[in-house]
């Protein structure tokens, strides 16, 4: 197991692909061979990001998404024949980076954190936990995002702190066991698989 603390002063920033705003991107993974980082090359990102007003999605062929809103309430993403709705925080949210998607904002503005991914490279989860108790955590990277404020967990017995707004990054060859301590916490899970 590897255990790295990525602090918020630390992250980096990017503009979504369509400009209409900024990613604060906490955690990312690109193909070793490619000769650039950019949407092509990339295997999976871990970013958070303000939603302020109406507007569409970036339009991201091949890429699975999992969005949360971590800040704020209020937020309906409406596509062709389907909308998801993320009125109530920490509720999770599945689609393709294909779907023509438009937000609408019900409450003022939100913050969101997604966990995007290579289809058929990478395999995504993301889930808030709001409850005490263990969880088994299966061989992969493993992010743990405090968005309110600082957090504790404890992994495999041992306790560890998570400052607000950081993010603990969790290398696993094998089964591990992580109990929330005090949260909320956001964990995205990755594992790649081609």
């Amino acid at each position: 197991m590897k255990a790295t603390l990525l602090r918020s002063e630390d992250y980096t920033r990017s503009p979504w692909k369509n400009g209409g705003g900024i990613f604060t991107d906490i955690a990312d993974a690109y193909r070793a061979d490619a000769p650039q980082k950019n949407w092509d090359s990339l295997l999976w990102r871990f970013a958070s990001t303000p939603i302020v007003a109406p507007g569409p999605f970036s339009h991201m062929p091949g890429i699975d998404r999992l969005q949360m809103v971590v800040g704020g309430r209020g937020l309906v993403l409406k596509a062709p024949g389907q909308e998801f709705d993320e009125r109530e925080p920490f509720t999770t949210v599945r689609f393709t980076g294909e779907l023509e998607i438009v937000t609408e904002l019900h409450a003022g503005p939100v913050e969101v954190v997604n966990l995007m991914a290579r289809r058929g490279a990478v395999e995504i989860e993301l889930e808030a936990l709001r409850e005490a108790g263990d969880r088994s955590l299966p061989a992969g990277t493993h992010l743990v995002y405090a968005p309110h404020g600082d957090c504790r967990i404890r992994l495999d017995g041992e306790d560890l702190a998570i400052p607000g707004n950081g993010t603990l990054r969790i290398e696993l060859a094998e089964t591990s066991k992580l109990a929330l301590v005090s949260g909320p916490v956001v964990l995205g899970s990755i594992r790649i698989v081609g």
